[in-house]
This record gives structure tokens, sequence and C-alpha cells, in this order.
């Protein structure tokens, strides 16, 4: 059991799915920090509705590009805990713009990477003593979601090894594919420092999903991936720290 996950972008889409099937184990964790930029905002009344049928589920605010927002939220979160620490962290938080390359800009290219690559950075910096406390207090166990683990919510279109695969599809997207692709980096060094904390570290790519970001183009629904990522989660392994993988558990190549 995973006694405790903070999930980022909670509020919509593929993170207020996982809130949703974390609430739903048989063994739910005993704490679930949903988090957002406005808990409280009209975007989070279907979140808001959820967390007042589950006692266990914690709203709180937080703005992964804002470093003070994160630092309030880790005390926050440290105050539930009681000294246990963070089990599952997943930057699920991110942003896609439609831009080709013909047109991408400076600020476009900017105010992706402070969503989609800083605000994952700043995020598990800031909880990195809460993984590293429960990977203390879990040493018996191995490398797993149980121990203590970050996860990356990447995708495939940031492996520069399927790009030519994934280009004609996927042409009108260029900030958020290199910002994935830094994304990924970000995730391997972390995998490579984190290791010996017992921490472990992955992206994982959830699919074309039909939610705002993938539009109903996508041929899946966020029940089906966040079904695959959940079957992820809990099989993870030391074999699968520091690489991108897919919902169905299937390794994408860097």
């Amino acid at each position: 059991m995973i006694r405790s996950v903070l999930v980022t972008g909670s509020n919509r889409g593929i993170g207020l799915e996982l809130i949703k099937k974390f609430t739903a184990k048989p063994q739910s964790p005993e704490k679930i920090f949903a988090t957002c930029r406005d808990p409280d905002g009209p975007r989070s009344e279907e979140l808001r509705n959820i967390a007042s049928k589950h006692s266990n589920i914690v709203l709180l605010p937080l703005d992964a590009t804002n470093a003070d927002s994160v630092k309030e939220a880790v005390i926050e979160v440290e105050k539930h805990l009681n000294g246990s620490g963070l089990n599952l962290l997943i930057n699920n938080a991110g942003v896609m713009s439609r831009i080709n390359l013909d047109k991408v800009d400076a600020d476009d290219m900017i105010d992706t990477f402070k969503t989609n690559v800083v605000g994952p950075m700043q995020v598990s910096q800031a909880f990195y003593p809460l993984l590293k406390k429960a990977a203390e207090n879990n040493a018996h166990e191995p490398l797993t979601c149980k121990r203590a683990a970050l996860v990356n919510i990447s995708s495939v279109l940031g492996s520069i090894e399927r790009t030519s695969v994934t280009f004609d599809f996927a042409k009108q997207v260029i900030s958020y594919r290199i910002s994935k692709a830094a994304l990924n980096m970000l995730t391997r060094l972390q995998a490579e420092s984190y290791r010996s904390d017992g921490i472990l570290c992955t992206a994982l790519h959830p699919g074309w999903v039909k939610t705002e970001m993938g539009t109903e183009r996508a041929p899946l629904t966020p029940d089906q991936s966040t079904t695959g990522i959940m079957e992820v989660l809990s099989s993870l392994s030391e074999k699968q720290n520091g690489i991108l993988l897919a919902w169905d558990g299937s390794v994408i190549p860097w």
C-alpha cells in the first residue's frame, strides 16, 4: 500500500482521473494530496466534490511555477504526514500550445518550459526531503512506489528517436515536444541523483487521451489511460528507474 501520494494539476484531465483511481483502490492511501493552482476556483468544482466524499483527500493550492507557492505546499503536506514522509510524487501539471515551427517564438517556448520543465524541477526539489524521509522509513522495501517514487508525466512526443514517427500528427506543438524532451532528461538526472536515497524516478507517457489538452480526437479515454497508469505504478521497480514508460507498461526510447 502507498501511504501517501501527491498529484499536481489534479483538478482536470489525467490528474483528476488519478485522484479518482487512488480513492477507489481497496487500500486507498492514507493521504492523497490533490493540488492545483486554484482549488477553490470554478475549474476545480469536480475535484472539490470528490474531496467532500473522501476524508483522505487533502486539497492544496500549488502553482508549480511559483517557488513560494511550492514552499507553502510543502509546509502543509509535512503537517499532515506526521513524520512519515511522502511515498509518491506525480508531476502531472503541464501546458500545450499549438504553434508550428515557423511561428513558435521565445515567449511561447519560455512559458512552456516554465510549466513543463522548471515546474516539475522546483516541485521535485522542494519535496525531495519528504521523499527521502519516506525512503528511510521504508528502507526494508525495494525501490518501488511503496518506498518512495517520483513520477514525471511526460510524452512520447518528447522521444527524439520517435520523432519521425510522430512528426506528421504533432507538427503544431513544437514547444511542448521540446519541453517534454527536456523533462525526460530531468527524469534521467533525477534517477541517477536520487537512486542512492532509495527514491525511484521515472517518466510516464499517458497516451493520447481525450482531455482538454488531447482533444476529442484522441483514441484513449481518461479512464483507460489512468487504469493503465495505476497498473504501471504498482509494478514499478528498479528495472524502470530512469526510463520512459507508456501507460500500458511498454518502454519508449529516449
